[in-house]
């Protein structure tokens, strides 16, 4: 998920697309969130972990 927030606001930035610059910033914001779940040792969504 934070890869793909990664790579949407990368291909957004070049080609000046503001959709993909928004998906990716909320992609990325969302992986970081179950990251932070997961390395805490809550369950989201019944997974313990999101790679």
């Amino acid at each position: 998920m934070i890869v793909a927030g990664i790579i949407l606001m990368v291909l957004g930035f070049i080609f000046g697309i503001q959709i993909l610059w928004i998906l990716g910033i909320i992609a990325l914001v969302v992986g970081l969130v179950l990251l932070l779940l997961g390395s805490m040792g809550r369950a989201v969504g019944g997974r313990a972990h999101y790679y």
